[in-house]
């Protein structure tokens, strides 16, 4: 019974580091393409995922600008997920790449 449950539930994630294209379009709404998906990180007045604040200033350099200071840049992340509803449940640590890492990776498209 026990062991049903467990597997059920499902074992808890270890972190794991994803590449992407990370996109801020507009104030809270945050989200990383990779090559198994698009992540929720945050929505604006909805869900952020623990540990946002990790996430260094993007806007800086290698960033695309869409909407002001927001748009869509490339990083790495190092975070769980859950699969099930495609959302970010905790970042860890975040690098930013250089454009030309996530232009060139055909697995994620094109911004």
């Amino acid at each position: 019974m026990i062991l049903a449950l467990l597997l059920l539930l499902g074992s808890p994630q270890a972190p794991a580091k994803r590449c992407g294209w990370i996109a801020n379009p507009t104030p809270g709404n945050w989200w990383i393409t990779d090559r198994d998906g698009e992540w929720l990180l945050g929505a604006q007045g909805g869900y952020q995922a623990p540990g946002m604040d990790v996430i260094p200033d993007l806007s800086a350099r290698e960033w695309i600008r869409t909407n002001g200071y927001y748009g869509v840049g490339c990083a790495c992340l190092t975070m769980t997920v859950d699969k099930r509803t495609s959302r970010v449940t905790r970042v860890y640590s975040a690098q930013q790449r250089p454009l030309k890492a996530c232009r060139a990776d055909r697995r994620i498209g094109e911004r």
